[in-house]
């Protein structure tokens, strides 16, 4: 008898619907897997005898034939062991074959019947709502994961034989349904305990609210860490369409939990700079998402950054323009977005100490080039914040600790945050696709940039006397438009953004901006602001 069972393949991040075929015919007893299985899929034919035995079921005695369609996609991975068991038992007349139809499965067999957790499931899930699946079958550990798609029945299974009863009339147990929105970040480390470092400070503040690529260099102490692992709190709650994308990108590497659901903040990744180049951009025989595309949506923190390998470090230069990794393999092509706010810290020289008022530097002029040729001329253009920090003054560490402060006050993470929310929302209203300013693209940066003669002619002086590319020219208008956003007045006092802002053309009159609205021209003060915070032009 032949039994047909629907599953799906991973590619990349999508699923990919595979047909399960298992055919009983006359024969010396053993089973034959076909259909470019690899060695993970071509084992579960022990997995599944065990695990019928184990669940009280029969083994066929017979020659059993099992295809993977279609014959030509690489099917890789246990999550292939539920829909054979399920196949063998529709083939061997063990279950009836309407109880199978319109219902996918997936998931890893143990040796006693047990469904173990996969990763991917939430793809699988997307993909079995989007081909009309009555109901998908899932180890019980993947539940909250598949429940968040809507319109799919989604039936949680222990082991075999709860998956044969669900299939037999039984009832599914009840679970509670998935966050529907994520939550805001409420344990983030506050902004407002980093002293001294104005201008750190506001750099970071641009950052979040424009999406710019930040490099923060120093002396060891200088508070570079620290005030990297405060961007996260200043950035505004994920949306949901945001949290399903992060949510299915650690779900196919893996990185969610067992009974983990949707993804309720923005990701803060930081590898070691002794990291490889697909463990940072992605990429293996089997493409997996790497950090680059673990940190979408979030911040991709490279401590130590002239540490890392020149090699691995020009891989993000296409990735950071284009918002995307793509993966090329003979047989496939793989896509993981990466739309990241890139941030790194380094040392001015290898013993860290150079430009430091109160120690000397033991590097000679050579060591220092060498050590700054690490990072390439192309990769620093892209950087659009670059922040020199000097040490914080004794009287600014010392602020905390008196009961009156004195010197450097900082503001909370809960004060700069809105700001950044109501820039935010005047980007969403006025740019084209509701980019933040740092993903504009030149074409688009054309129709929503406009500013006063001033600094019109401020910008081009500077462009001249700096020597800037084209593309770091580019930056420092992104750069101008943020601040320009952030300077807007707050009219209605809410933390909104006003409902009508002006935007004045290149004579200082308002136009009419994109989408119907006014805008204000940027600034002389906004385009000299930006330009403060090109420190390193002169190495490219």
């Amino acid at each position: 008898m032949l039994a047909r069972c629907s599953t799906a393949a991973l590619q990349g991040l999508e699923a990919q619907e595979v047909v399960v075929e298992v055919d009983i015919a006359p024969g010396l007893p053993g089973l034959q897997m076909v259909g470019l299985a690899d060695a993970a899929v071509q084992e579960s034919r022990e997995r599944v005898r065990s695990a019928l035995r184990h669940s009280g079921l029969k083994v066929p005695l017979t020659r059993v034939v099992v295809n993977l369609a279609p014959a030509d996609l690489r099917k890789e991975g246990p999550s292939f062991d539920l829909p054979i068991a399920l196949g063998l038992l529709v083939a061997s007349c063990q279950l009836a074959p309407g109880q199978l139809q319109g219902v996918w499965s997936c998931g890893e067999l143990g040796l006693d019947g047990g469904l173990r957790p996969l990763r991917g499931v939430l793809a699988v899930a997307l993909h079995a709502h989007h081909c009309g699946a009555r109901a998908l079958i899932v180890p019980a550990a993947n539940a909250a994961e598949a429940l968040l798609v809507k319109g799919l029945a989604v039936w949680p299974a222990p082991n075999l034989a709860g998956a044969l009863a669900l299939l037999q009339g039984g009832e599914a147990p009840v679970l509670p349904r998935p966050a529907t929105a994520p939550t805001p970040m409420a344990s983030a480390l506050d902004v407002g305990d980093v002293r001294g470092q104005q201008h750190g400070r506001r750099a970071l503040e641009i950052a979040a609210a424009g999406g710019h690529h930040l490099l923060l260099c120093g002396a060891p102490g200088s508070g570079k860490t620290m005030l990297a692992q405060r961007l996260p709190g200043l950035l505004p709650p994920l949306s949901l369409a945001e949290a399903l994308e992060i949510t299915q990108i650690h779900s196919v590497a893996g990185q969610l939990g067992p009974g983990a659901g949707l993804v309720q903040q923005r990701p803060f990744r930081s590898p070691h700079h002794s990291c490889s180049a697909p463990a940072l951009v992605g990429g293996g025989a089997t493409p997996q998402p790497g950090e680059l595309s673990l940190a979408h949506h979030g911040v991709l923190f490279l401590d130590e950054l002239a540490e890392f390998r020149r090699s691995v470090l020009d891989q993000l230069r296409q990735p950071l323009e284009e918002g995307a990794v793509w993966i090329h393999r003979a047989r496939r092509r793989s896509r993981f977005p990466c739309r990241i706010t890139l941030v790194g810290a380094t040392n001015p020289c290898p013993c860290g100490w150079y430009g430091d008022p109160e120690r000397a530097c033991s590097c000679g002029e050579g060591a220092r080039r060498r050590y700054w040729s690490r990072l390439s001329g192309p990769l620093l253009d892209r950087l659009d914040l670059q922040v020199v920090m000097r040490r914080p003054s004794c009287a600014d560490l010392g602020a905390a600790f008196r009961g009156t402060p004195q010197g450097d006050n900082p503001e909370p993470s809960a004060l700069v945050s809105q700001r950044v929310s109501r820039a935010r929302q005047i980007m969403a209203q006025r740019n084209p696709g509701g980019w933040s300013n740092g993903q504009l693209s030149s074409a688009q940066l054309r129709t929503v940039v406009s500013l006063t003669p001033e600094a019109l002619s401020l910008w081009e002086g500077a462009l001249q006397q700096r020597h800037l590319s084209a593309r770091a020219g580019e930056r420092v208008l992104r750069v101008a438009q943020t601040i320009s956003d952030l300077n807007q007045p707050d009219t209605n006092g809410s933390g909104e953004a006003p409902k009508g802002t002006v935007r004045s053309g290149a004579n200082g009159s308002q136009a009419m901006g994109c989408q119907g609205m006014t805008r204000q021209a940027i600034k002389p003060s906004a385009i000299a602001e930006a330009l403060t915070y090109r420190s390193f032009d002169q190495l490219l």
